[in-house]
């Protein structure tokens, strides 16, 4: 089985040693230091106190690679549309996209059945590209649950957390979801297949929207921000607002908000990866998290002020960082 990892950092490095070591055909697209020190030592990841290395394949040119089977896209969300036109060798008529990125994805309406079957969402593929030449047929929904960290180039730790729910945009139980499920097992990761794959990507973008914009205004860590009665009120009512639009799409969320924001806080002192790219002054997930809940409250006439007010603040939070650069 050929498995490209299209963005091999942290959690695709994680990934992509593990499909190796289980006898997957893993190559990985990467770059800078990185990628640099793993063609010359091979990537190496620490876990469970071991550490382990696997023979993958490591490019900056995906046209070196060819036509893959899976192609697990790792990037940050909003880096997707960039590489669209990159990432066309890789792609053969069975190829299939798993999108592993935070927030709502391309595809989400394909096979969404209602009438907004269909829609395309331009916070998140803003000129259509990733619709036409990825194609939603291709994809499979992935949530990324664990955390990793790249701790020096080509070494990658496995923080906590090997959960990767995966699914079908349609719920159904094909052989390529089978195929990957079975193969991502054997890498020692979970990978519950899920009928309603958007349910669990709303549950972690329910976190998302709020605790990752805030920390990166507040510098924050999870256990603060969920701990401080401002801050939580503040996560509170964003989440709030995106659960009255998600309903109406049919979203069911398996715990309630209290629980959510807990369960964020009980992660300890971690920094979200929105304020990690700030403190680097890289561009942050902003649109696949808030712009694109903003817009789909937008279809449904749905007022989102808290959302807005914080998105608004984020973006120029954003803009002043980068121009520090």
């Amino acid at each position: 089985m050929k498995i490209c990892i299209f963005g091999a950092g942290a959690i695709g490095g994680l990934m992509g040693v593990q499909l190796a070591r289980a006898g997957a055909d893993v190559s990985f697209v990467a770059r800078g230091a990185h990628l640099a020190a793993m063609r010359e030592h091979g990537a190496r990841l620490i876990m469970d106190g071991e550490t382990y290395s696997a023979p993958v394949r490591c490019t900056s040119d995906p046209s070196e690679l060819g036509v893959q089977d899976f192609v697990i896209v790792t990037l940050k969300a909003h880096s997707l549309p960039g590489v669209v036109d990159a990432m066309q060798p890789l792609l053969g008529k069975h190829t299939a996209i798993v999108t592993g990125v935070n927030g709502i994805p391309y595809w989400y309406f394909y096979q969404h059945g209602g009438r907004f079957a269909g829609t395309r969402l331009a916070s998140v593929d803003p000129d259509g590209a990733q619709w036409t030449k990825l194609g939603p047929e291709r994809a499979i929904g992935c949530v990324l649950y664990p955390a990793a960290e790249i701790v020096e180039p080509g070494v990658i730790k496995h923080v906590y957390g090997k959960k990767f729910p995966i699914g079908e945009p349609s719920g159904e139980r094909t052989p390529r979801i089978q195929q990957l499920h079975e193969i991502m097992q054997a890498a020692g990761f979970e990978a519950p297949i899920r009928d309603n794959i958007r349910d669990e990507i709303w549950l972690k973008l329910w976190g998302n929207l709020c605790f990752n914009p805030i920390s990166a205004l507040t510098h924050a860590t999870l256990d603060v921000l969920t701990s401080d009665p401002g801050t939580r009120a503040v996560s509170r009512t964003m989440m709030l607002e995106a659960k009255r639009i998600a309903d109406q799409f049919g979203v069911h969320f398996r715990v309630d908000v209290e629980k959510r924001i807990d369960g964020a806080g009980a992660v300890g002192a971690h920094k979200t990866s929105t304020l990690v790219d700030l403190e680097n002054r890289r561009p942050m997930e902003i649109d696949p998290l808030l712009t694109v809940v903003q817009e789909m409250g937008r279809l449904v006439a749905e007022p989102t002020p808290t959302i807005d007010v914080v998105l608004a603040l984020v973006k120029l939070r954003e803009r002043m960082a980068l121009q520090g650069n």
